[in-house]
């Protein structure tokens, strides 16, 4: 292997690291975000208007309410605060956010929607989600 080729994979390496001490710290950062879940949230998840995205926030699958808008900005912001407060040393807040993203989408539950790599909307089915490769 080449000193370049040698290097690409050390990096590659640090960032699977970062990726599980960030998957690690996920568990205690996200439950305070997720916590604020509410009646409006479950039924507008489970009605497939709103879904999980690989950048780690929610998105609209169809055109939203202003209800619904307003109820996920205020989500996004408690994640983002999260995400700035929870990402490990060495590790950027995108980083930290990717990787809470592949663990929220692993972890919706049959007919939720989530976004795939390719960027299209999905409903998880029985079968495991379609989720980024770099996902662990």
């Amino acid at each position: 292997m080449t000193k370049i080729g040698s290097q690409k994979l050390m990096g590659r390496k640090r960032w699977i690291a970062g990726a599980l001490l960030t998957a690690a710290a996920v568990a205690v950062a996200v439950p305070s975000a997720m916590a604020q879940r509410d009646p409006a949230y479950e039924a507008a998840r489970a009605a497939g208007q709103i879904g999980e995205q690989p950048d780690g926030y929610l998105g609209f699958v169809t055109a939203p309410t202003p209800d619904i808008r307003n109820l996920v900005t205020d989500i996004n912001i408690k994640r983002k605060a999260a995400y700035t407060n929870g990402a490990p040393a060495g590790s950027t807040v995108e980083q930290f956010a990717f990787t809470t993203a592949c663990n929220l989408i692993a972890k919706t539950k049959p007919g939720e929607k989530y976004k795939a790599p390719d960027g299209s909307w999905q409903t998880r089915g029985a079968d495991a989600p379609i989720r980024d490769s770099r996902c662990i």
